[in-house]
């Protein structure tokens, strides 16, 4: 179908309502781009879900990265996104400006080579992600190890997506599944997830592409079964990427992990296998625990789990915005509520 056509028919649909999760911050913000949410039939719903790694990093991480920075003098190394999240009373925006030492790197590799070329410094990477970016990390580890630096580790974040899958599938009637993620995982998880009933299709990022997803998720919807379709087979394959499973799988094991404003998922975390322990910035720096009473009136954990719009936030707009952000999900480019006030959402 050609793009007016596509366009026609979700505009056109009258059907049994459908509720399409798009997981991945990238296709919240592409949808707004191409005014996708405009011109769809009000049959047709779409819920942002919890597919931003800096959206989804729980408050208790960044109060760890504050506590390397002040306590413990590291030198905390991030993507930008993250330097801004809110912990429970400050941020690492505020830790550097009362002195910490907090540096924004563009890769895991930069972080790795800071550490090389700064001995004197111990060096802490922020690992945040999802399976797309963890093989970075493994690589910063492994070459690590591989040039004798001592003065480099990393603080893990990293999640995989079928637990939140699982997670998220009463919110939602189909998934938007992201094609990033399933260049590395292959096409497995969502077959099993299907003989579970939960029905989804591989997206790509452009217009065209989200369109194309859209329109067969809305189709075969309406065939009354299960589904799992790949509509991104130029990138994903079947197989996803095994050596860069293997790569993980050798320097990560799984473990819970706990996402911001949804709790803990088991199982949908990795973490540094103890033989490399030596680069865990947990056991290396013997972070204690700095759990604690977290109140806000933020409902960026419901408007992760899609039972909200951030437009029905009490704090959007007013209190929270991308100046002076007080959720997640307002810092990070590719957070929701950062989508609906940069594109002016209201559907």
């Amino acid at each position: 179908m050609s793009t007016a056509e596509l366009r026609d028919y979700l505009t056109n649909y009258r059907g049994p309502k459908i509720r399409i999760m798009e997981v991945c911050g990238t296709h919240t913000h592409e949808i707004f781009r191409q005014g996708i949410r405009r011109f769809l039939s009000p049959d047709i719903e779409l819920i942002s879900g919890p597919g931003c790694p800096v959206c989804v990093t729980p408050v208790d991480y960044i109060d760890e990265a504050i506590y390397l920075a002040l306590e413990r003098h590291a030198t905390i190394t991030s993507f930008g996104d993250l330097v801004r999240v809110p912990g429970r009373c400050s941020s690492l925006q505020k830790a550097r400006a009362e002195g910490a030492k907090v540096k924004v790197v563009y890769s895991p590799l930069d972080s790795e080579k800071y550490a090389r070329e700064h001995p004197d410094e111990q060096v802490v990477f922020l690992s945040v992600g999802f399976e797309t970016t963890t093989p970075s990390d493994v690589i910063a580890v492994k070459n690590a190890i591989k040039d004798g630096i001592d003065n480099f580790s990393i603080l893990t974040a990293n999640k995989t997506m079928p637990g939140a899958y699982e997670a998220m599938a009463s919110s939602t009637d189909a998934f938007l599944y992201p094609g990033h993620v399933h260049a590395i995982t292959g096409t497995d998880i969502c077959e099993d997830l299907v003989k579970r009933g939960v029905s989804g299709v591989i997206a790509g990022f452009t217009g065209d592409e989200l369109l194309t997803a859209l329109a067969i998720t809305v189709r075969k919807f309406g065939e009354g079964e299960p589904f799992f379709v790949n509509a991104y087979p130029r990138v994903v394959t079947a197989e996803g990427s095994p050596a860069a499973r293997a790569l993980v799988d050798k320097f990560m094991q799984p473990c819970d992990a706990e996402w911001r404003g949804i709790g803990v998922i088991p199982g949908s975390g990795v973490e540094l296998r103890p033989e490399y322990s030596d680069y865990d910035a947990r056991k290396k720096f013997g972070i204690p625990s700095l759990g604690g009473e977290y109140k806000t009136a933020c409902r960026c954990g419901d408007v992760l789990q899609g039972k909200i719009k951030p437009t029905d936030c009490p704090l959007y707009g007013k209190a929270c915005n991308p100046d002076h952000p007080v959720g997640a999900c307002m810092v990070s480019d590719e957070g929701a509520c950062s989508a609906f006030y940069t594109y002016g959402g209201s559907l």
